[in-house]
């Protein structure tokens, strides 16, 4: 007989029970549950409700049955609805009546809840650690090429110069982002459930803010259908992960690009790329497609958990339990994708002389040039006319800026001189973009430090 089936007469089909069951999914749990019952049963002693005597049975009990389960010797029932009642259970065949006590003043309901409560917790900090570790690398890389000149692109069309540093310092900015995401999404999801009961609370004379302080969470839920039927959590934290996988996705399409012969930027550790059963001189990127296609994965579990809350009515509803396979998925595949990308990411070589060579073409220095001509007091928009002919010009002439005469250049403009020629080079482009945020060497050093900063604050 089921727990809940006193009021009925007949044993639950098999067919419902397969169907029903979630132990599959929510057994990694348990140290959660287990953790959560602890902390609820000596609430319930401290308050009088049971006495000292079950609380010895049932504390003893589910550590032991918690070691258990972590060194393989209690195997947990697949025939069980749920890790919550397989644990309860096997509480109860230990420890008889005291284990029957101890769902007192609760509800399967709220303690579902503190449990993915606790076990998000656990994951968003997890990934928060694998998050700076990745920045570390991304630093660590940045630091070694805060010289090395590489073309900037917008439109996949060589802009600007910048440095490789500068442009691996970009994800650091947008994986810092995260982690304050992540942080953030923590501290709404520290709001403890448990107290809710089903979705009325309870009549028991319970203390709270006891299983709040034991369990370590920041808040108490002020309203107890809210705190059984809330998921915005489990969204949040999807919705974070969801944008962490933007963000590795696209750092991903930069590695397969890189990587490509068209570009040769970077080549990647035999150790982190695969070849092709039929052509012997392939060495394929698969991290980095991997990653990208596991973010549409992630991008519907988001989806999904949006579309399982949007039209459910107060309080629970058993379409909740779909919550914790999408939210699982998100955590396992962030988790997957970031050890992949870090050590493919450490050993990673950089050909500084093909990114050299790539920024020397395609006019990336027109820009600093038209700075020239506003320095020497020429309107910008006609400095940029002026230099957009002599872009024109190079092209006909099989030219670049760099390699034209200066009479070539009078010809265009009498206010051009012989300093123009190190205000074009590529070194000097970079040299002079010493803003907040630009990528001259010494400001990439600070933006390096800066990010370490950041890190070392969460």
């Amino acid at each position: 007989m089921k727990l809940w089936g006193a009021r009925f007469e007949k044993e639950a089909d098999k067919r419902l029970n397969d169907f029903n069951s979630s132990i599959n999914i929510d057994s990694r749990m348990y140290e959660e549950d287990i953790d959560g019952s602890t902390a609820h049963a000596q609430m319930l002693c401290a308050q009088g409700i049971i006495s000292e005597k079950d609380l010895d049975d049932i504390v003893k009990n589910l550590s032991d049955i918690k070691n258990e389960i972590a060194n393989g010797t209690l195997i947990i029932d697949e025939n069980a609805e749920d890790i919550h009642m397989f644990i309860e259970e096997e509480l109860t065949k230990r420890c008889g009546d005291a284990g029957k006590r101890l769902h007192t003043a609760r509800s399967r309901n709220d303690q579902v809840a503190l449990d993915t409560r606790m076990y998000t917790i656990k994951r968003l900090g997890s990934i928060k650690d694998l998050l700076k570790d990745f920045i570390k690398i991304l630093c660590n890389k940045a630091q070694k090429h805060v010289y090395s000149i590489m073309p900037g692109y917008t439109h996949l069309q060589p802009a600007q110069p910048i440095t490789f540093a500068h442009h691996l310092m970009a994800y650091v900015q947008m994986f810092i982002r995260d982690i304050s995401r992540l942080d953030d999404a923590q501290k709404r999801c520290s709001v403890m459930p448990l107290g809710s009961g089903a979705l009325a609370a309870t009549t028991h004379n319970i203390d709270r803010e006891f299983v709040k302080e034991r369990l370590g969470f920041l808040q108490i839920s002020q309203n107890s259908l809210d705190g059984v039927s809330d998921r915005d959590f489990v969204i949040e934290a999807a919705s974070a992960l969801s944008i962490i996988m933007v963000h590795l996705s696209r750092f991903s399409e930069e590695i397969i690009l890189w990587s490509s012969r068209e570009f040769n930027f970077i080549e990647l550790d035999d150790a982190f790329a695969t070849g092709s059963s039929i052509m012997p001189q392939k060495k394929n990127p698969d991290i980095c497609e991997l990653i990208r296609g596991k973010s549409g994965r992630v991008f519907g579990n988001l989806q999904g958990l949006l579309c399982m809350m949007k039209g459910l009515p107060l309080a629970y509803n058993k379409d909740m339990q779909e919550d914790k396979e999408a939210l699982f998925d998100c955590f396992d595949t962030v988790c997957a994708c970031l050890k992949a990308a870090a050590p493919m990411l450490e050993s990673m070589k950089v050909l500084e002389d093909n990114m050299n060579s790539a920024a020397a073409e395609g006019f990336i220095n027109a820009t600093d040039c038209a700075d020239y001509l506003v320095k020497k007091g020429i309107p910008f928009r006609e400095a940029y006319r002026i230099v957009g002919q002599l872009v024109k010009y190079c092209i006909k002439n099989s030219k670049v800026l760099e390699t034209l005469d200066i009479d070539e250049y009078k010809a265009a403009s009498p206010y051009f001189e012989a300093d123009i020629y190190k205000a074009v080079s590529l070194i000097e482009c970079v040299n002079n973009r010493n803003v907040t945020g630009g990528p001259a060497p010494d400001e990439v050093k600070r933006q390096i430090d800066f990010a370490i900063s950041c890190c070392q604050s969460f």
